[in-house]
């Protein structure tokens, strides 16, 4: 006994140490990305942030997409919000006046004009109306006005506003809209089934439990704090009151701070080890490698849970695009990319698929005819829904399908946008804007469009949970951050719970 004992306290001490430290930081930033919209209206100077955060070239999903609104006129939009430009991209003015404050308010995944001629916008955190009267920008009146909206299309006079996980339609009013929220059928051989990655991730989160569930990961946010700090001080108060002792100081504040600490440590590592057992365990599996075990496994949702959903689209939509040669709308979703008529039946997947990145498509535009334009970090591909071939456009060849290593293609591609001509650029994570087709370069970042640019408190707290903030000091092997750090602090846990059950029952606390 006395052995495993000195086992369990050489796993305990040390790595607890180094552990706790890092514990910290992953739990405030976890409660922070729990609460995106709280925190939307706060951002960070990129000057500030390693430079690998610092806008160059429009890259770091700047830009999304683009509109022309005329000869000489285009809207460009994404993670900086919507500018307003000429034909020659010379002159910059922003044009997302009447969105909140914040770099996430403006983060536009969409930007579309109907018929007769009004402005739409899809945002993270609501769908909004361009009023030529106000001249800004309106939240439309929906049924969820904080929902994340994904994509626009318009077919005559109707408007279709596409959410993560509804189909909004509505009469063309521009802010005056009214919109009605459907669900949309389950598609064709639809299993209900969801993704492991999605369960994983949504436990993870609390979200799988909802507003409570979010909560209480909060909560253990905040034990995993109250652990380290009481860790650390248990490390290091008793050689102190010995130092002091020596030399006849007091040491009774030290005495007494230490009892606490080791009364609320046992107490609350001991009560809630599972519940940090499993929110380690499950953090593990979001980051690569070991996300490659769960990304394409698929189960059913657990029962009464947020998973549990009627609506077999939930969390699942994308993007739509209307082809007005078949009359039909797609929509992209995490399963693929289906077809449905308005109106109509089922949506059906498409046989042959393009490749698209584990997070998401990033562009979906219509080339002609049956051809489509389909980017995401997986690469760029041309796609004709009416042959069994996808084009690279990339390699300029066929595709071939995945090749073994990175989930990620040489082009990790954020947008596209073209210019008044009608020469398209494609915008790459890392690269920025690239000529696609021609060799016209792109006009450098203006000085005033970088200093309106931040970075969401959201995206800091995602940066450094997931390890991608110290990637300029250990390069690739970020990577390595989140499963060590699980696999330490899994070790830490369970080997303290032990620990202190040994103690418990060597005192005779606990009944045999």
């Amino acid at each position: 006994m006395a052995g495993k004992g000195n086992i369990f306290k050489r796993l305990h001490k040390w790595p607890g140490l180094i552990i706790a430290f890092v514990l910290i930081y992953y739990a405030v930033t976890g409660i922070l990305m729990n609460h995106r919209e709280l925190i939307s209206g706060i951002d960070l100077p990129r000057e500030a942030l390693p430079e690998g955060y610092h806008y160059r070239n429009w890259n770091n999903a700047a830009l999304k997409g683009s509109l022309s609104l005329g000869t000489d006129s285009i809207l460009l939009y994404g993670n900086m919000g919507i500018w307003l430009t000429d034909s020659t991209f010379s002159d910059f003015r922003p044009f997302h006046l009447g969105f909140p404050r914040g770099s996430d308010n403006i983060k536009i995944a969409d930007i579309h004009r109907s018929a007769n001629g009004h402005l739409y916008a899809a945002s993270l955190f609501g769908l909004y109306a361009y009023s030529r009267e106000a001249d800004m920008w309106q939240c439309v009146d929906t049924e969820d006005p904080k929902q994340r909206f994904t994509g626009i299309e318009s077919i005559g006079d109707t408007v279709y506003a596409l959410s993560r996980s509804h189909l909004y339609t509505g009469l063309s009013e521009g802010i005056e809209t009214r919109f009605t929220r459907s669900e949309l059928p389950a598609p064709v051989r639809y299993d209900g089934k969801v993704t492991l990655f999605e369960t994983v991730w949504q436990i993870h989160s609390g979200e799988i439990l909802g507003l409570p569930g979010k909560l209480w990961v909060d909560f253990m946010g905040v034990i995993a704090i109250l652990l380290s700090v009481t860790g650390i001080l248990y490390f290091f108060f008793p050689g102190l009151i010995k130092r002091r002792s020596h030399r006849k100081k007091p040491v009774g504040k030290l005495a007494s701070a230490t009892r606490w600490s080791l009364k609320w440590h046992n107490f609350a590592g001991s009560w809630l080890f599972i519940f940090l057992t499993v929110l380690f365990l499950t953090g593990m599996f979001l980051r690569p490698p070991l996300l490659l075990f769960i990304a394409k496994a698929r189960i059913a949702p657990v029962k009464f849970t947020h998973l549990d959903q009627r609506n077999p689209w939930y969390d699942k939509l994308r993007d739509v695009l209307y082809n007005p040669q078949k009359k039909t709308l797609l929509l992209a979703t995490a399963d693929g990319i289906f077809e449905f008529m308005p109106g109509g039946g089922a949506p059906e997947p498409f046989v042959n698929q393009p490749p698209v990145s584990v997070m998401g498509i990033n562009t979906f535009e219509l080339y002609g005819g049956t051809t489509y334009l389909v980017g995401s970090f997986t690469g760029l591909y041309l796609w004709n829904t009416e042959t069994p071939e996808v084009y690279d456009a990339v390699a300029g060849s066929i595709y071939k399908g995945a090749q073994d290593g990175p989930p990620v293609g040489d082009l990790k591609v954020t947008g596209t946008i073209c210019d008044a001509a009608g020469n398209r650029y494609v915008i790459d994570y890392e690269q920025g804007v690239i000529p696609f087709g021609h060799n016209r370069t792109f006009p450098d970042m203006p000085e005033h469009v970088l200093s309106d640019a931040g970075m969401s408190l959201w995206n800091f707290a995602l940066e450094v949970h997931t390890g991608r903030i110290f990637q300029g000091l250990t390069g690739v092997f970020y990577i390595l951050i989140v499963p060590l750090t699980g696999i330490v602090a899994l070790m830490v846990v369970i080997s303290g719970y032990f620990l202190y059950r040994r103690k418990q029952k060597k005192a005779g606390n606990v009944v045999n």
